[in-house]
This record gives C-alpha cells, structure tokens and sequence, in this order.
C-alpha cells in the first residue's frame, strides 16, 4: 500500500525510505487485507477530520494513510486558536501536533534518567526536588512523590476543561512549576486520577535538574537519536520554554516508531533505550480515568505512568491496548498480544466526538487482524 493521499487509489503499499523502517504487505502481517482496505478506504473517503494513519506490525509498515485537513497547529497559535483555519496538505513527512503524546515522551525520560541512576526512587517527595520553594512545605504536599506525578493522582485541584484552565496558563506562568505547587489538594496522593498537564511539566523540569542538562537535549540525543527520529519539533511557550505537557510535532511514521519501542520492550534495533521494567511499569494499568472510550465498550479506560490502557475485543475475547493520547485525536495504540501499532493524527482539537472516533477507529482495525 502506498500512502493513501487525497484523489489517490487507496490500498497501496507504504512509502519506502531511509527512515529505517521495513515494509511489509497486509496479507504477509497477517491481516485480512479487503477488511483492511474497507476500513482505511472509508476514512479517506470520509469526512471526518482525520489527517493521517500509519499501522505497523511485526516491526514493518503494512499502510498509511494522508489526506488534506483543517489544521490549528499549536506552533501558529501557542494554544489559542487564529481566526482562520488552514488546510494542509499532509504526507509522509509532514510533522503534526502530537500534543499531549508529548507526555508519554516525559515518561520514557523520566525512565532513562532513572536507569542512568539519577532518579533513586519514585517514592522520594516532590518538593525535595525544589529547595527554593521550601516555603511551600506542609505535610500535604510533602506526601506528593514522582510516581503520583506519572499516574496523575497527585491530589491537586486541576481543571483542563473549558478555557481558560490550569493548563493554558502554564504559558503565561514566569514559575510554572511553583504555580502547579501552589495549586489546593483536594484528595490524598495516589487515590484519585485527575489529568493535570502540569504534573508533566515537573516531571520534565526534575529530568532537566537531574541530568544536568535541558530535557529537550535529553530527548534529543537519548531517545529520539537512537530512534533515528531527526524531523522534530516542540513548540515553546511565550517565553521560549518548550512545552512539555502539548508542544511535541513529529511524523506519523516517527510515531510509529515509539509505538515499536514499547512493544520491545525498550529495545530498538537491538539497543536498549529504555529499560524493560519502565516500559513494563507506564503500561500496567493503575488508575481508572472513569470513563470508556468508545462508550459502548464494557471496560473502563486506565492510566499507567503517563500511558493509557484499555481492552478491545478480538477474536471474542479481551485484549489489552495501551497508547499515547493527544488532542484533537493524536494517538499512538500499542496491542502487545497483536504486535501491532496504529498512529492516528486528526485536527479537532478539543472535540469530544473525535477522540470518540479515534478510539473507535482501533477497534475497527483491530478486528481486521486475521491472525
């Protein structure tokens, strides 16, 4: 399958380029490969406002998918949207708003710097990391460690709904660190899953004060060099700050390849980049996020360290997924038992129905897995 562009026939094969990856043919993956077609011919016909689907399993490309698309970049808008929309024409490498995958990205960060033993224990306070806010301590906040940063169950009164919110004005803030601190807890660390981007943005300055040197040099040269990922972006803030929580642009296919790493267990190309037991610990399930996705699945989505995790049906049972969220319908799905990646990218940020569609998209494609 070459990559299904607007006006192109769909259902040929994936690009080949020097990106590192292989390709691979529908039937030889083990799909059905009319089903397949169906399924990725509906969505380019279609008029939802998705840009682009990459699936790779086994560790080869089987397909992808482009098509032209409104899109509200972040880099054009820093968070709030221009009063026009552009179309863009995407491809292969056209770099997309990751959004919040941007979060999973922290998280195998995190992971590196705590292999390299800069990180001792997730159990160690959050503020034992800032001195200089010493003045915050209380017994409430003392009991706030990094492993509720990576599950998002800090405690912390946070809202990321209707604008403006807690995280919008993470942009605006000369501290945002202190500013998250500040923020009243309302329940016990570790009890409660509420998401809070600025949970992230901590994370990210702890990896930047650990290993003595920015985290976007981190990212750089420890995770997305060994990857071979060289076209990327993360968006900055108003004071030139990348944003942590929402910044992050890369390629579908570059997606991908973060998708693979997780299903090896950390290893690319026979190098571990992250550790089997990180990768193993940010998918196993921890707190339910209350809610399905799609609603008429029976089994509730959960959230691991900055990864997401739920069940699909193949075959009449259960299976697990885990996956990379973004808004306006950024994924990154991992089906361990599959050996299977899908990456979907999509331009409505902020729509309900469209993370509905993105999530149901993956279990449409599953059920095309023959074998």
């Amino acid at each position: 399958m070459a990559p299904i562009l607007a006006n192109a026939a769909p259902c040929a094969a994936p690009t080949a380029q020097t990106d590192g990856w292989e390709l691979s043919t529908p039937e030889t993956a083990g799909f059905n490969a009319s089903a397949l077609c169906a399924s990725l011919t509906a969505i380019a016909q279609g008029k939802d406002n998705i840009h682009g689907i990459v699936i790779e399993r086994h560790g080869k490309l089987v397909a992808e998918l482009y098509r032209s698309g409104k899109d509200r970049s972040m880099a054009r808008s820093l968070g709030f949207w221009p009063p026009l929309t552009p179309t863009v024409d995407f491809g292969p490498d056209t770099l997309h708003d990751a959004r919040s995958i941007g979060k999973s990205v922290i998280d195998l960060l995190v992971g590196i710097e705590k292999q390299q033993g800069k990180i001792a224990s997730l159990a160690k306070p959050v503020l034992d990391y800032y001195p200089e806010h010493k003045d915050l301590r209380s017994p409430a906040l003392d009991a706030i460690h990094l492993e509720h940063l990576l599950t998002m169950s800090g405690g912390w009164k946070w809202d990321e709904a209707a604008q403006p919110n807690n995280e919008s004005r993470l942009f605006w803030k000369s501290d945002p660190v202190r500013y998250v601190l500040e923020q009243p807890i309302e329940a016990a660390p570790g009890t409660v899953w509420n998401y809070n981007g600025g949970g992230t943005v901590i994370l990210a300055d702890i990896v930047t004060r650990v290993s003595g040197k920015p985290w976007l040099d981190v990212a750089k040269t420890e995770l997305f060099a060994p990857l071979g990922i060289t076209h990327w972006e993360w968006v900055t803030d108003l004071r030139g700050r990348p944003a942590s929580f929402a910044g992050l642009r890369l390629r579908p296919r570059d997606m991908a390849k973060l998708g693979r790493l997780m299903l090896n267990h950390g290893r690319w190309n026979g190098r571990q980049v992250v550790t089997e037991e990180w990768v193993a610990e940010s998918m196993r399930p921890r707190l339910s996020a209350g809610f399905k996705s799609p609603a008429n699945q029976p089994d509730e989505i959960h959230y691991g360290y900055q990864w997401w995790a739920g069940t699909a049906a193949w075959k009449g049972r259960r299976i697990a997924w885990n996956a990379a969220f973004g808004n306006g319908g950024q994924r990154i799905f991992v089906v361990p038992e599959l050996d299977l990646t899908v990456v979907v990218t999509a331009g409505d940020y902020g729509s309900t129905p469209m993370a509905a569609k993105v999530n149901q998209l993956l279990h449409t494609l599953i059920a095309t897995v023959a074998e």
